[in-house]
């Protein structure tokens, strides 16, 4: 007999979300599993700090304290059961803290922890690994802060076999808390392709919590009354693959097309080849149905064998970097910020000379307030009102210090209306840069630890050769059609994030018949001049037809990316907005319909 369906929700997208979520899905969400993402790659090494500093820490405190402790009785009235990521760099202490909250509430209720992601101990075997995007060698070993490869979901899946019903993973692809509920429930094999692709992706919707119920969307103004209330997505997983995404009862947000494909392109390259440890991912032609409200269907994933290999991302140190923020306003403020800026770095680099200190290794000027992030598109000339941010990278902590110093100790030489918010002098952090390789399966031993025992996890191999063709351009139908110019954001919706250095763009044509338009229009060499003024790398361009979707990949845009980067937008996270602000070529009978309300 078939199995029914599977209900997940998702209540964690990273380190430091609300707790609202667990509450919210277990007394609303009538669900079977609630999945919990913890982790990104600055997150490791900054819980790897921890961990230096007590043996006890180096996990996600917030998963025990906040999200448990108040709902764990409801959790196990329910019979739900949670996977989660947050063990970071020390799962076992994670599990030993779940274990006496158990205990102290005197509940029935079996915990696993998976481990074998964290490699920090062979560190020196490393040292020949080249950098799998940029071919940099491997970084001095005692600058390394974490080593951790990406685990998938079968893991999981044999906790769960084994009576679970708390597990607790350290690094993990994200999406593999779904999918190892999934596998578990249904029984899929590692040769399930398709359906090992659909739970994939469907945790991937899950993965970001509210960003796939109307957070960060496009069309934010419509859900802006009920935003305080936002719901958490719900993933109904079938048997075949087939899953819908919704949210609880009486919740605000939104789950519309826009909002899951939005998502769905979220912090991804070519959606036709999507690469986890359990399957390649085919989502280009996925069909995003709204089959009631607030509920939309996902069909169509298709699958591959996985690779041979594990992505693993160290994290190390390479310096330090500080900046500090003021305030100017009046006429010519902009100028003002400027100059002020300008003349503090003369005097700070007058300062590390005097110290025998080399120079700074970068710095940065951003003017918040006159659209510096908009480059050649900006429109601004001058602001009467301007957020200064001057920042540096050095070697020492000395060097960023004098920077600091001097930011502040300029301010009564700079021109008028120089002013803060903040008191005191901000201090020098360290800088974490990612680096990235591969390694071969067999030489990473995941294992599960339960009731006291441990087990290994055998390897499913089931590498094979992949590759695909790309889609055919969408082609326009009456090329002789008379066009106008309409704002991208009429006739799409838009989505960017980050993966390192890095950042991708995801369009999704509100309408099939625009994306033939958008796709002419935003060439890869039009996107790149957009974004010149971040980057001189090319611009890749991907097609995902099932959803009318256009994929763009911006290369070594970040200024290093994450905490590494000196800028206000180190993730890309505002880069859709930048391109949606584009003008794109539409008929003319297509854009009265527009004007008219007819989307």
């Amino acid at each position: 007999m078939t199995k029914r369906s599977l209900r997940i929700g998702g209540a964690s997208g990273f380190w430091g979300e609300t707790a609202m979520a667990t509450c919210q899905l277990a007394e609303q969400g009538d669900v079977d599993f609630i999945v919990y993402d913890y982790l990104a790659e600055v997150t490791m090494s900054i819980m790897a700090r921890a961990r230096t500093q007590s043996p006890e820490q180096g996990y996600a405190s917030d998963f025990v304290t906040a999200a448990l402790a108040p709902n764990l009785k409801t959790i196990a009235d329910k019979g739900i059961r949670i996977v989660s990521n947050a063990g970071g760099v020390n799962p076992l202490a994670c599990g030993d803290a779940v274990q006496a909250l158990i205990n102290q509430h005197n509940l029935d209720l079996t915990v696993a922890v998976v481990t074998g992601d964290d490699l920090i101990a062979e560190r020196e075997a490393f040292s020949e690994y080249r950098e799998m995007f940029t071919d940099q060698s491997f970084p001095p070993t005692d600058r390394i802060a974490s080593i951790n490869a990406y685990l998938g979901a079968f893991p999981i899946a044999e906790a769960l076999n084994r009576g679970a019903d708390i597990v607790i993973t350290g690094r993990c692809v994200d999406s593999a808390v779904t999918l190892g509920a999934c596998i578990h429930h249904f029984g899929w094999s590692a040769t399930a392709f398709d359906q090992l692709a659909a739970g994939s992706i469907a945790g991937h919707i899950l993965e970001c919590g509210p960003q796939a119920t109307g957070g960060n969307f496009t069309d934010w103004l419509s859900i802006a009354d009920s935003m305080h209330n936002i719901g958490y997505p719900i993933a109904e997983v079938s048997d075949d693959g087939v899953f819908t995404i919704g949210k609880p009862k009486d919740t605000g947000g939104v789950v519309n097309r826009g909002t899951v494909a939005e998502q769905l392109l979220y912090e991804v390259g070519d959606p036709q080849g999507y690469t986890l440890p359990d399957v390649i991912c085919d989502f280009s032609e996925v069909a995003i149905t709204e089959i009631d409200r607030d509920l939309v269907r996902v069909s169509g994933c298709r699958g591959y064998a996985p690779p041979s290999d594990y992505k693993v991302s160290a994290t190390w140190h390479d310096g330090f970097r500080g900046g500090q923020t003021l305030l100017f306003y009046g006429d010519q403020a902009s100028d003002k910020a400027r100059l002020f800026a300008e003349a503090t770095l003369k005097r700070a680099e007058k300062g590390l000379h005097a110290s025998d200190l080399p120079p700074f290794d970068q710095t940065l000027i951003e003017l918040i307030g006159d659209e510096s992030h908009y480059g050649a598109a900006r429109k601004m000339k001058s602001a009467r009102e301007v957020q200064l941010k001057v920042a540096a990278r050095h070697a020492s902590p000395k060097g960023i210090g004098i920077l600091l110093k001097e930011t502040i100790g300029a301010a009564l030489a700079g021109p008028p209306s120089l002013t803060s918010f903040a008191g005191g002098r901000p201090k020098p952090s360290p800088v974490v840069r990612l680096f990235s390789f591969l390694i071969p399966k067999p030489d990473v031993l995941p294992m599960v630890h339960i009731n006291g025992d441990q087990f290994r996890c055998e390897l499913r191999d089931a590498n094979g050769e992949f590759s695909v063709t790309p889609h055919k351009a969408p082609a326009i139908t009456d090329p002789d059609m008379p066009t106008t110019p309409v704002r991208l954001i009429q006739i799409a919706w838009g989505r960017s994030g980050d993966k390192g250095d890095k950042a991708n763009i995801g369009i999704i044509a509100r309408r099939p018949e625009y994306l033939p338009y958008i796709w002419q229009d935003l060439t890869p060499e039009r996107v790149q001049s957009r974004f010149a003024h971040f980057t001189d790398q090319p611009v890749d361009r991907y097609l995902a037809p099932g959803f009318s979707a256009i994929n763009f990949v911006l290369h070594d845009v970040l200024g290093g990316g994450g905490i590494a980067s000196l800028r206000n937008d180190p993730q890309g996270k505002g880069y859709a907005q930048l391109l949606l602000d584009i003008e794109v070529e539409l008929p003319i009978a297509m854009v009265e319909e527009l004007e008219h309300g007819h989307f």
